[in-house]
């Protein structure tokens, strides 16, 4: 039986510049994945491909989608456009399709919600859903025929994300994971600089990513969320690692805690720290916290230098700060205003679909994430490290 947005929370009870890509010769340092993005291909740097815009499908109207998606896509959105609306509450979508010209005979809700495979303007869904939710719906969008942008984390588990990849290929449809960061000008900046040399060799990776979270979240119930802080925002930093060193972990080593006995945190983690092991030898200290505001940067260490991020992962306003061994001057990327980010990942996905590319971030980055999510996890309970 289908489950909708509202029952699930009811049940709780309520383009980097090419000239430093080239005085690096990045391109024998990335791995084929982000080869593109840091080449300044036209699918994810440079203008469309092809004519017309994709129409989106909005899955969930909550903080994500109306407050920066929608949004980003009605600013800016070149390639872009919304179309259809699924939400659990009708006067709620009646006054947000009113906004953005979203007719009537669009909206749907999570029971009927396999209609969109009749409507030919959604082309695809963009799902803003809490975790538990993702797998669910982007099976059905798949099944119904529309690509698939997801928001991050991919699901609550490894067969979860599994069967999400599984559904989309079936259907020959493109499926992308919103790890907006990965489209950031100052955040492939930092990849460019690190990848090619500009801090020496890449030592140590320092990151964290926390808040102090409101009681009645329904990020702190485990079934819709999946986990706490870790799998909310301690992934950006998971992520950072993973780009930053263009490797993949061989071990993590973790300890979670909760210390506010204030009824929060019955179901989650209130704090987790978490190390990783990288076959270069690259040593990364990560941390996390639903507690406290404990940061959200990243600084990478080499042997002739650093490149800092502080902010780092947030919707505007990133910042970069570095010194190395190159005697030139490393300008600051042009900062992202309220709803770049957005617009720049909602158009990255369309131009996908119309000119038949792979996304930056597809399905596959989810289920890897996913997998040293539960590594950590592991590691947390167990109480030692875990080779992954």
């Amino acid at each position: 039986m289908a489950s909708s947005r509202r029952d699930f929370l009811g049940a709780l009870g309520g383009a980097a510049a090419m000239p430093f890509a080239q005085r690096f010769g990045l391109r024998n340092a990335l791995r084929a994945d982000d080869s593109n993005i840091l080449s300044g291909d036209a699918s994810v740097l440079q203008g469309p491909v092809g004519g017309g815009k994709v129409g989106y499908c909005i899955v969930g109207l909550g903080r994500i989608s109306m407050g920066q998606f929608m949004p980003g896509v009605k600013a800016a959105g070149q390639r872009s456009k919304i179309t259809a609306l699924v939400s659990g509450h009708p006067d709620k979508a009646a006054r947000v399709a009113q906004q953005y010209g979203v007719p009537r005979n669009a909206i749907y809700n999570y029971q009927n919600y396999e209609q969109i495979a009749h409507n030919p303007n959604i082309d695809a869904v963009y799902i803003a859903l809490p975790n538990g939710m993702h797998a669910e719906y982007t099976v059905r969008a798949a099944q119904s025929g529309k690509h698939v942008l997801c928001e991050k984390p991919m699901a609550n588990s490894v067969v979860e994300c599994q069967q999400m990849i599984d559904a989309c290929k079936k259907a020959s449809r493109k499926l992308m994971i919103a790890y907006r960061c990965r489209l950031e000008p100052t955040n492939l900046r930092a990849i460019q600089l690190i990848r090619g040399g500009y801090v020496g060799t890449l030592e140590i990776i320092d990151t964290g990513f926390g808040f102090t979270i409101a009681p009645g979240e329904w990020r702190l119930n485990k079934k819709m969320a999946g986990g706490g802080p870790m799998v909310d925002v301690g992934i950006y930093s998971l992520q950072a690692c993973r780009f930053l060193s263009g490797e993949e972990p061989v071990e993590v080593s973790a300890n979670w805690s909760v210390i506010d006995r204030d009824g929060r945190f019955t179901e989650v983690e209130e704090n987790l720290n978490w190390t990783m092991r990288f076959p270069s030898g690259v040593l990364t200290t990560c941390y996390t916290s639903y507690g406290a505001n404990c940061g959200n940067t990243y600084r990478a260490t080499g042997s002739k230098g650093w490149v800092e991020l502080g902010p780092a992962f947030t919707y505007e306003g990133i910042r970069m700060k570095s010194e190395g061994q190159e005697s030139v001057a490393i300008a600051q990327p042009a900062t992202d205003r309220y709803p770049d980010q957005f617009s720049r990942e909602a158009d990255h996905f369309a131009e996908c679909i119309l000119g038949d590319h792979e996304p930056v971030t597809p399905g596959e980055e989810g289920l890897r994430d996913e997998k040293l999510i539960q590594a950590i996890y592991q590691s947390c309970q167990e109480n030692r490290p875990v080779k992954v």
